[in-house]
């Protein structure tokens, strides 16, 4: 990671002084309790939970949280440079800080009522407890008309049966939104979002899942055995949570977008390093055309990226429609870090391939960036409905 951030690299998305600051505040935080820790987290597939504690008292576990409820109310511009310079350090990190502020304190936020806003929010601003979202299960992802789980009314109270996959924070969050069915006959349209939490009798955390990448950051099944809840924790309107969900995913999209961009950059960084200090036929790496072709392209992707990012994080943060944006985001950006970390890994070499060196670690992490919060066949679905509704 660069020492700094240069002016030529923020000029253009007119940062206020406020959000420069904000993002060399998290390059140094990083540079001293991410940077170094980041590969042992990953090999024992740790969540860094005193880091995470750290975090909180940056104000970054409730950054996107209103201030009346603790947190530090950043807009969504400033959400995504927080994000983009965590995955600098450490993509595991930086999703764990998206998961709990974008999808499950988020869901709160956004469509809580002021009674469960005011009981649930102030500790997962501070960072006392940690946030999970559960949409995703064994058979259905993108597919939510196939979703099993189901809420049924019992008197006051609802019954809640199912199992949920790929969960962050699954194994270590402590309050969860988790979609059930409660009109099977409406498929999409007949779901319902509802708060549960840890210790809530017949629901526990399954399975903790061995992934590819993103491996210090918790992800797991939840099983829900016939979990009741009160009314007073279902979060929304009855039957309006897909149509809630599709609200949160495309801000959560500008942040999968931003955690790839910050991926692709960490890459360039280390290889920018690697060929000042690697030779090859009497020459310094930066010295044969084929490298500086590759760094080229590899520079070119990263910024038209961060251009796209920036955008849609713009529009969102200015109240602007922002659906099609989010998702040319993060369709662009998981893809050209995939691209991006590949390259690195080929400058390196056989270097590029163990795990002494990082760009390996950041190919691992890149994937989950075109999988997770709609895969990127998904979000050229949705950005082709956008083009074609008029």
């Amino acid at each position: 990671m660069s020492a700094a951030i240069t002016e030529k690299e923020t000029m253009i998305f007119s940062l206020s002084e406020e959000q420069l600051l904000l993002q060399q505040t998290i390059c140094d935080f990083v540079k001293k309790e991410v940077i170094l820790y980041a590969k042992d987290w990953d090999e024992k597939e740790e969540v860094p939970l005193s880091t995470i504690k750290k975090l909180s008292n940056l104000g970054i576990m409730g950054m996107a949280i209103d201030p009346k409820y603790g947190g530090a109310g950043l807009d969504t511009l400033s959400i995504a440079v927080v994000i983009e310079e965590l995955s600098r350090g450490d993509g595991s990190l930086a999703l764990t800080v998206a998961a709990h502020n974008g999808l499950g304190s988020g869901h709160i936020a956004r469509f809580g009522t002021e009674e469960q806003k005011q009981k649930y929010l102030p500790d997962l601003a501070c960072g006392k407890k940690l946030a999970g979202w559960a949409l995703t299960e064994p058979g259905s992802g993108s597919d939510a008309a196939g979703m099993k789980t189901t809420a049924k009314k019992d008197g006051n109270n609802w019954v809640l049966n199912g199992t949920k996959m790929f969960i962050t924070n699954g194994s270590v969050g402590e309050t969860f939104v988790v979609l059930a069915v409660t009109d099977p006959l409406k498929k999409q349209k007949g779901i319902t979002a509802f708060i549960v939490e840890k210790g809530d009798k017949g629901f526990k955390a399954g399975k903790k899942l061995e992934k590819m990448g993103m491996r210090s950051s918790d992800t797991s099944e939840l099983i829900l055995e016939d979990v009741q809840i009160p009314d007073s924790k279902r979060l929304g309107e009855l039957n309006q949570g897909f149509i809630n969900t599709l609200m949160i995913l495309d801000k959560g999209r500008v942040g999968i977008g931003a955690l790839a961009l910050g991926l692709a950059q960490a890459a360039l960084d280390e290889s920018l390093k690697y060929v000042h200090q690697r030779e090859t036929f009497g020459r310094l790496l930066k010295d044969h055309e084929v490298i500086k072709f590759m760094l080229a392209d590899m520079k070119t992707e990263i910024d038209a990226a961060r251009l796209l990012v920036y955008r849609a994080a713009s529009l969102a943060a200015a109240g602007k429609p922002f659906t099609i944006e989010a998702s040319m985001a993060k369709l662009f950006a998981s893809e050209m870090s995939m691209r991006v970390c590949n390259k690195a890994i080929q400058i390196h070499g056989g270097y590029g391939y163990i795990r002494e060196f990082p760009v390996e670690r950041y190919l691992r992490d890149a994937k989950l960036c075109e999988i997770g919060e709609g895969t990127s066949e998904v979000q050229r679905l949705v950005i082709a409905r956008e083009m074609l509704k008029n």
